[in-house]
């Protein structure tokens, strides 16, 4: 019974503010700041992307079979 209390009266309080409060933050969306890193992030994954495929193309013309090495 003193275990259920305890849970009651400190464990259940804090899992609900904490519940809500992330359920407020998904529902705000990103801030300006998360919005800038994201575009950043995005900017910066697509200039890797591309220099893959450069990095693809030298090694299919200087080792044709490099991929079968894997």
């Amino acid at each position: 019974m003193v275990p259920f209390i305890i849970f009651m009266l400190i464990v259940a309080p804090m899992w609900l503010i904490l519940h809500y409060r992330s359920k407020r933050q998904v529902s705000q969306g990103l801030s300006e700041e998360e919005y800038f890193q994201l575009s950043e992030l995005a900017d910066t994954a697509d200039k890797m992307a591309e220099r893959i495929k450069t990095l693809e193309a030298i090694l299919d013309v200087e080792s044709p079979n490099w991929r079968d090495k894997t």
